[in-house]
């Protein structure tokens, strides 16, 4: 079982280039980053995310272009099984994921089509930063200077 926050899904465009994306907080984080701005969502705390939520989220909001999942939580299958839904429900619709992991299996970037690996590292900084040790992956290319600012 896969759970999301409800209050906290928002419709956003700046978390993937060029999307208008629903960013969906997924809760059971299994990571333990230092510096975290959400350490609460390493709780089992939400609501179930099924594929009736998800039809209902994407209804709710119009236009979005991208469905992302902010973090893995700790149910792989049923992380997959929704990006499927997503995929062949709503064949406009990209996928991503948010996973604070290093690396990731490969299933990940055949199933996704962004992929954002790396724990937060609070002195190394977030995508914006030249710095930063995290990574964003559309279909397996490293997107990540798209983010970086000439002032950075």
């Amino acid at each position: 079982m896969l759970k999301y926050i409800p209050s906290l899904t928002d419709t956003v465009i700046e978390e993937i280039p060029d999307r208008v994306t629903l960013a969906v907080e997924i809760t059971n984080c299994q990571g333990n980053c230092p510096g975290c701005h959400s350490p609460f969502l390493r709780n089992d705390i939400g609501e179930e995310l099924t594929p009736e939520i998800v039809d209902k989220l994407v209804a709710d909001n119009f236009g979005i272009t991208c469905f992302l999942f902010l973090g893995e939580g700790n149910d792989h299958d049923a992380l997959f099984r929704l990006a499927r839904h997503v995929k062949t429900a709503f064949p406009g619709i990209e996928t991503a994921v948010y996973s604070g992991r290093d690396k990731v299996e490969d299933d990940f970037y055949d199933l996704f089509d962004y992929v954002k690996t790396g724990p937060y590292i609070e002195s190394r900084g977030p995508l914006n930063k030249r710095t930063t040790n995290q990574r964003l992956y559309y279909h397996r290319q490293d997107i990540t200077p798209r983010f970086w600012r000439l002032d950075n």
